[in-house]
C-alpha cells in the first residue's frame, strides 16, 4: 500500500474538544510500514521536545512504532501529522490514532526501549 493510501483508526470518545486551542490532550498512535531503522523514533522525540510534548516512543517486536504525545492540541496537532509521514526514509502504509483523557503523567519525552 503506497503512503497515499494511509488507512486510519480514530477514537474519538475521549472527553476531549480536541479544536480547542491551550485544550490539552492525549494522543496515543500506531505507525506502520517501513517506520523501524529509519530513526524514526530519535526524529520523533526531537519534534517533540521542540513542541514541549510529554510521552514516549518505542519500537514494537512487529516492527510498528507506538507513541504517546500529551500537549496543548495545537501542538499535538502537527506531531500527529509528522508521524503518519515519518523522517525522510520511513514509508508509512498505515497510521492509527486514539485520542484518550488527559492524564499529565510524563514530565517529558522519552524514547522507550
Amino acid at each position: 500500500m503506497k503512503a497515499s493510501e494511509q488507512s486510519e483508526t480514530t477514537d474519538t470518545s475521549a472527553d476531549n474538544d480536541i479544536e480547542g486551542k491551550g485544550v490539552k490532550v492525549r494522543a496515543h498512535v500506531f505507525i506502520e510500514g517501513k517506520v523501524q531503522g529509519v530513526f524514526f523514533r530519535s526524529e520523533t522525540k526531537r519534534r517533540a521536545d521542540s513542541l514541549d510534548l510529554k510521552g514516549w516512543v518505542r519500537n514494537l517486536p512487529d516492527n510498528k512504532v507506538e507513541a504517546v504525545f500529551e500537549g496543548r492540541c495545537e501542538l499535538v496537532d502537527p506531531m500527529i501529522e509528522f508521524c503518519r509521514i515519518g523522517p525522510t526514509d520511513a514509508r508509512v502504509t498505515n497510521f492509527t490514532l486514539f485520542w484518550e483523557s488527559f492524564v499529565g503523567e510524563f514530565r517529558d519525552f522519552e524514547i522507550l526501549y
